[in-house]
This record gives structure tokens, C-alpha cells and sequence, in this order.
């Protein structure tokens, strides 16, 4: 795969009318989910609708839906979420998806990146206990963007780690 600064790279806010990619993409998402997660697909072969997806469009501005593109092909999505009144921070990484094509390439480091400048403040990003990829892909990270300076908490019920970092404070030289 290409490196990063070889490839045209974009984000962008999903509008309404387009919805529906978010959508089919998350069938791509739910599938990765297998690995960790009891999921399983309905008799038409899809897995069932994202709950709560359609407040993405429906919720003022509490609720970010972003595609990330390469050479202008969809490579991925985020859902990213404002906390309102909330001490575990002001953002919410909800959920984040790179496709396979375009892993290990930059673009997911790029794109996470790009969304912790779009929004500065306190943030938080969460996986599932038993996805170790993801728990590593996330302290690389944010790592890189904090300097290291993030703490992690483990879901007292789940286990399911959470790291949590400041935007604010992080002295970035841009690129």
C-alpha cells in the first residue's frame, strides 16, 4: 500500500441525502465486530441497523457522521459525538473505521488526526476488551498526537478500555 503523503487524502461531514453510505459502510464495520462480538446476520444476509444512526442527522449539532476518501474512493468513516454535561470528556470517539484496503497505510492516523484538530477539547476513544488491534492502532494514536500524554481507564462492568486526552494542550507543529 501507499504511503500516506503519496496519496490525495479528504474528509468530509456527510450530509443528510447521503446517509446511506454511512449506513452500507457500517454493514463492513459490523462484520469486523464478528471477531469480538455475538452478531449475527438476518435471513436477507445484512446485520441489523446501527442503533441510534439516524440521530446523526437528526440531533442539532450534537452528532458528526465524517467519510475519509483517498484519490477521492471511500476509505472509511467516523462517527464522532459531542458530550453535553459530561465529566468523561467534550468529544466522543463513537465509532472510527478504516477498510481493509487502507489499513496500515497512514490513513486511519491521518484521518483520527485530522478529527482531534476539528475538535478541540477533552476527548474520549473506547474499544471493546478483546480487540487487541484496535487498543494498539488507538495508543499509537493518540500517543503520536499527545506526546503520550493520555491516561486509560478500564469499564468497571465491561472491562472495555477508554483512553482519555486533552487536544488543547497539545503543542502540534502542522504539517
Amino acid at each position: 500500500m501507499a504511503e500516506v503523503n503519496l496519496m490525495e487524502l479528504g474528509i468530509e461531514l456527510v450530509p443528510k441525502e447521503q446517509k446511506q453510505t454511512i449506513s452500507r459502510l457500517m454493514q463492513f464495520y459490523l462484520y469486523d465486530f464478528t471477531r469480538y462480538l455475538d452478531l449475527e446476520v438476518d435471513r436477507d444476509g445484512g446485520f441489523p441497523e446501527y442503533p441510534g444512526l439516524e440521530a446523526y442527522w437528526n440531533s442539532g449539532n450534537n452528532k458528526f457522521a465524517y467519510l475519509f476518501t483517498v484519490d477521492g474512493h471511500i476509505a472509511g468513516f467516523a462517527l464522532v459525538d459531542r458530550l453535553l454535561r459530561n465529566l468523561e470528556g467534550q468529544y466522543y470517539m463513537t465509532e472510527f473505521f478504516v477498510m481493509q484496503k487502507y489499513r496500515r497505510s497512514g490513513v486511519g492516523t491521518w484521518a483520527a488526526h485530522r478529527l482531534f484538530d476539528m475538535f478541540p477539547g477533552d476527548w474520549k476513544v473506547s474499544q471493546i476488551r478483546a480487540n487487541t488491534p484496535a487498543r494498539n492502532f488507538w495508543h499509537r494514536v493518540i500517543g503520536s498526537y499527545t506526546h503520550g500524554e493520555f491516561k486509560e481507564r478500564f469499564n468497571p462492568k465491561q472491562g472495555n478500555p477508554s483512553q482519555y486526552f486533552s487536544t488543547l494542550s497539545i503543542n502540534r507543529i502542522k504539517k
